[in-house]
């Protein structure tokens, strides 16, 4: 047996090796490997965690139907739990829809390409019920016009303020959704929190935590796509189909609200993606231009960058007051 977290050196470019011959690539975010060898030292099975995601699981042709999934598997929800995280995630092929079931894993959105499950039977089923509790009882009625928008929010900008009030113009209610991701400047609380008090005043915003299940490393899946071109738009498309499908409908969402994005190619890509996708399953998707100051686009990676630079003034004239007070706030916290 084989781990690293992760692998490195020879050992990294042997996983490399045995992947690709599985038509599989390595993701670089990985931070925790398992591979189980034969007396020959040959990888003959593998898999690896992104923090609660499970993923580049493989075994070799020729070592199938003898349990070696199961041991990998196991491996990593030992490492994961040790981590504290016992609510994991896994893409696979839809092809492995029936092994992964028997190792108690529950299908969450199954496309033509890409099988999205989890650990937790009513995990899912519970994120909607907690979405659904949020939801005040006039927007859950038929005729309600009911809008949503999801957003990073890294941090809360007056940009983003700006397109929460164009679309409230446009419907009677809002779901926002702040994305749950931990890769990003400021944490998901903090996020959260610029949003919470950025939005206070405006009673038809339903604001809510994005979780796993919207917009996450868990949804963007490209890993076992071999033909990388199409890869980002297959990332979009299940996180769309998910949401399209699974998430809008039992909220009455029959509306999507985007910035134009010039700048940002994978945000593009989803903008694209999302035009195609989503009329199709009911729900209509507004693109509304971004709010300029001074000739220049507002967006939070201004904001970052003057973050960095030390930059107040530039900071204040970007984001709304309370997002100002969140930020020096935290600063001070990491200082």
């Amino acid at each position: 047996m084989l781990e690293g977290k992760p692998l490195t050196g020879s050992d990294l470019e042997r996983l490399k090796e045995f992947l690709k011959k599985m038509d599989l690539d390595y993701d670089p975010g990985i931070e925790y490997t398992i591979c189980l060898e034969d007396e020959d030292y040959n990888i003959i099975a593998a898999g690896s965690a992104e923090e609660n995601v499970l993923k580049c699981i493989a075994i070799a042709p020729e070592c199938q139907g003898q349990g070696l999934t199961g041991t990998v598997i196991s491996q990593l929800i030992q490492y994961e739990f040790e981590k504290g995280r016992s609510h994991l995630l896994m893409y696979t092929k839809p092809k492995n829809q029936a092994m992964f079931e028997d190792l108690g894993f529950y299908t969450i959105l199954k496309t033509d390409r890409v099988l999205f499950m989890e650990n937790k039977k009513q995990g899912f089923s519970g994120f909607l019920d907690a979405i659904q509790r949020e939801t005040p009882e006039a927007a859950l009625q038929p005729e309600a016009v009911v809008g949503s928008i999801v957003a990073n929010c890294n941090p809360f900008t007056l940009g983003h303020r700006y397109l929460i009030e164009e679309a409230l113009k446009r419907c009677d209610y809002l779901h926002l959704f702040v994305l749950s991701d931990r890769r990003t400047f400021y944490s998901p609380a903090d996020r959260f929190q610029m949003v919470q008090a950025g939005t206070a005043d405006l009673e038809r915003v339903i604001l809510h935590r994005a979780s796993d299940y919207i917009v996450s490393a868990a949804t963007f899946p490209t890993y076992f796509m071999k033909e990388k071109t199409e890869a980002g738009k297959a990332n979009c498309r299940l996180d769309l189909e998910l949401f399209g499908k699974r998430i809008a409908p039992p909220l009455g969402i029959t509306r999507r609200f985007v910035g134009t994005e010039p700048e940002c190619a994978v945000t593009d890509c989803y903008n694209v993606t999302m035009k195609e996708v989503l009329p199709d399953l009911g729900i209509q998707v507004t693109e509304i231009p971004r709010r300029e100051i001074g000739g220049e686009v507002i967006s939070a990676s201004l904001v970052r960058a003057a973050v960095k630079e030390g930059q107040p003034e530039k900071i204040r004239a970007l984001v709304p007051e309370s997002t100002w007070k969140r930020i020096r706030s935290t600063d001070a916290r990491k200082a």
